[in-house]
């Protein structure tokens, strides 16, 4: 017997693809992709995006296709990745730079399809919006004394027992509180703060990758890049000649 999930399913008149569903959904960015990682269900949201104002003229079409070089390859690589060995990508705290150079955090989980025999042949995939926690409410005092000192001392790495002091806190109380003020661990904050300053040290100034990468909390420049680039689709040099503004 069906289960209630596939009997249903099976009478619809069309696949079910929720596409009208995540239209509504402002702050998600929502996709199906075939086999070759293009697109063939996208929302509303992606489209505005992507600056276009027809959802369909992204059918068809790559990650790599939509936003201009270098952006755009860090997506498609990811969606080769799920698509070659069907392993999903999980809460992946990724900085997104739009073609209009506006940038935005986001968690991202991409999910492999696969047809009656069990082989990959697309993905589907959502990156939530991350929005800044209201500083006023109760639940952020309690951590604000460990946020702020977080923010003082990106130059070396912390860790969320030290942190956890500073708020009087366990490392489980600190990291349940920050979870529900910033829908990250604490871990994902730190990277986020430290990948916020590093952007704005690229973008505004003419500081070399490697101080910016030690003033970060990375002592080795090559790990710095390799962080840089997965967060957010670029190298730091790739980040610094498409959107710097600083001297030279």
């Amino acid at each position: 017997m069906p289960t209630p999930s596939a009997a249903l399913l099976a009478r619809l008149a069309t696949p079910y693809t929720a596409e009208a569903l995540f239209d509504c959904l402002l702050d998600v960015v929502y996709f199906v992709k075939n086999e070759r990682a293009e697109y063939v269900v996208v929302n509303r949201t992606l489209a505005d995006r992507c600056g276009v104002r027809d959802k369909r003229d992204l059918i068809g079409k790559t990650a790599v296709q939509v936003a201009p070089p270098p952006l755009g390859r860090t997506s498609w690589e990811q969606d080769v990745a799920v698509l070659r060995t069907g392993v999903p990508v999980l809460n992946q705290l990724e900085l997104h730079v739009y073609p209009s150079g506006q940038a935005g955090w986001c968690l991202t989980d991409k999910f492999p399809l696969c047809d009656a025999a069990g082989k990959v042949i697309g993905l589907a995939g959502v990156s939530h919006d991350l929005h800044a926690p209201d500083e006023s409410a109760g639940q952020y005092r309690s951590v604000a004394a460990a946020v702020g000192h977080a923010r003082e001392n990106l130059d070396r790495r912390l860790t969320a027992g030290e942190l956890a002091g500073v708020a009087g806190l366990s490392v489980y109380q600190l990291d349940q509180r920050i979870r529900r003020l910033f829908r990250l661990t604490t871990g994902q904050l730190l990277l986020k703060f430290r990948m916020d300053a590093a952007a704005e040290q690229l973008r505004d100034t003419d500081r070399p990758v490697s101080q910016v990468g030690l003033a970060c909390g990375f002592a080795d420049q090559s790990a710095f890049a390799r962080q840089f680039r997965r967060t957010t689709g670029l190298t730091p040099g790739e980040y610094r000649r498409t959107f710097g503004t600083g001297p030279g």
